[in-house]
């Protein structure tokens, strides 16, 4: 099994293969508008915005399933996005990323990866607090634990990293750029 053999949806509802992006580095992520890291979309553009050119790709994947942070339809999410923070990278149909009715795609990137926690500080301590209440065993399972969990694939199609909403985006673009 490979990530190029998944399809996902657009935002308009046509079907997409993974394959399109064969040979590009992704950045992987599911977003929310109503969330405290939705502020994540200005440095995720600027990402994109340096590197698009280079080969990167991010694949927005807006998910409603963390106290239904994302509301709206896919078109009303999109036009948040765009008004708000100039988003110009790729943005698909609203999915869920946990649970029997996740993407294939998240049951892919989730099960060959495992969460390494949310690191230190005020936001993670909230995130510990947050995520225990809702998974007593969420250290112990690579599901996505909350928005703006960002998976990084290199060229090959390979998972090169996995990003928790607490973790640096600096540490992100680093990643990023030693794959570009």
């Amino acid at each position: 099994m490979s990530i190029y053999d998944f399809t996902i949806k657009a935002r308009r509802g046509e079907e997409i293969s993974m394959e399109n992006y064969k040979g590009k580095v992704l950045v992987i992520v599911n977003t929310a508008t109503g969330c405290g890291f939705t502020p994540q979309y200005k440095p995720l553009q600027d990402l994109y915005e340096l590197h698009n050119k280079d080969g990167l790709e991010i694949l927005d994947f807006p998910c409603n399933q963390f106290h239904e942070q994302a509301p709206g339809t896919d078109e009303e999410i999109h036009n948040f996005c765009t008004g708000r923070f100039g988003i110009t990278f790729p943005q698909f149909a609203k999915i869920d990323v946990n649970g029997e009715n996740a993407s294939p795609l998240y049951k892919y990137l989730t099960s060959e990866t495992k969460f390494n926690g949310f690191g230190k500080g005020v936001s993670a301590m909230m995130m510990k607090t947050v995520v225990k209440a809702m998974d007593k065993d969420y250290k112990n399972n690579g599901n996505i634990k909350w928005n703006f969990t960002k998976f990084v694939i290199d060229r090959e199609g390979n998972i090169a990293g996995r990003f928790e909403p607490t973790d640096s985006m600096d540490a992100l673009k680093a990643k990023v750029e030693e794959l570009l």
